[in-house]
């Protein structure tokens, strides 16, 4: 019986991100710091080795991120927004500007989970606010609940990469 679980959907640039941090950790930064604790380990009492031990954390901490970055890639499914045949509407990819009952406007662009960042507006696609404008159309309104309580925007604004 196959476990069902939700598909990881990823942009091309996201899953090139996720791809170059994977080979820095595996191809350069682990084998550096495996031969600092080779080297740290030879020096002989290991209860007192600060860098024995630092390095030996480090080291968990990359293979714990390597696993996951191995995860991501393995699942992901990329999705090409700039290959969207639907462009009035609001899908996977689009960057959306929608404004308030204020008339402040927030542009959010629709991306993967794994490749989310507040800071330049990407949300996830499972994010509550991208779940409530997916499928909407320039002149829509939605509500939106908030931590701070729910707001309600107007899409005013689609758009998709270029191809």
């Amino acid at each position: 019986m196959s476990v069902s679980k939700r598909p990881r959907y990823i942009t091309p640039d996201g899953f090139a991100a996720i791809r170059k941090e994977y080979d820095e950790l595996l191809g350069d930064e682990r084998p550096k710091l495996v031969e600092v604790i080779s080297w740290a380990a030879g020096n002989g009492d290991r209860s007192e080795n600060g860098d024995y031990i630092y390095g030996r954390k480090k080291l968990r901490e990359i293979d714990r991120r390597i696993g996951y970055l191995s995860k991501v890639m393995k699942d992901a499914k990329v999705v090409d927004p700039a290959r969207c045949e639907r462009r009035d509407e609001v899908r996977f990819g689009a960057t959306v500007t929608l404004v308030d009952e204020d008339d402040t406007q927030r542009v959010i662009t629709i991306v993967g989970d794994d490749e989310t960042d507040a800071g330049q507006g990407r949300v996830g696609w499972s994010a509550p606010i991208a779940r409530a404008f997916i499928g909407t159309r320039v002149g829509d309104e939605r509500g939106v609940r908030l931590p701070s309580g729910e707001k309600f925007y107007e899409v005013i604004d689609i758009t998709y990469p270029s191809a």
